[in-house]
């Protein structure tokens, strides 16, 4: 990854914004490295975790998937996986299990093709069918099958 050298009016812009923002921000230090949040959203960062589907699929491009570097470290651990989610084409969405990235899936018409990194039991096998067949997909006519790719 070729990184970019910042500009100087990219980095006087970003000192009059943070400089707005003022007391508004509060540091933190995340596990790829400092980083600050807003001061009002401390509460909701330090609360645990709420429930959690037990499937969604994730369209290609959807803003959790958008990440980099680091990031997608600590996202999807194993590279092989990581390279199959951020391909260098067209990304394919990525699979939920329990809020866990747990795999990918592609569309074609009404047919979803799943493929997961892990062996799903019955029940996740059946809450990712339920995510694919509740989906409201643009021009699809009939039902939506789910093929596994495993």
């Amino acid at each position: 990854m070729v990184v970019e050298p910042i500009s100087a009016a990219s980095v006087s812009a970003l000192k009059v914004l943070f400089g707005a923002l003022g007391t508004s921000l509060t540091p933190v230090g995340t596990p790829i490295g400092d980083a600050w949040i807003l001061t009002e959203d401390e509460a909701v960062m330090r609360a645990g975790p709420g429930p959690v589907a037990p499937a969604r699929l994730l369209p290609s491009g959807d803003a959790f998937l958008l990440h980099h570097g680091a990031a997608r470290d600590l996202m999807v651990a194993d590279a092989v996986r990581r390279s199959e989610l951020w391909t260098p084409r067209v990304w394919p969405g990525g699979l939920l299990v329990a809020g866990e990235l747990a795999g990918t899936w592609r569309r074609a018409d009404t047919l979803i093709t799943v493929q997961p990194w892990r062996s799903l039991s019955p029940a996740e096998r059946d809450a990712v069918s339920a995510e694919a067949q509740s989906m409201p997909l643009p021009g699809a006519t009939g039902r939506i099958a789910v093929r596994w790719g495993d």
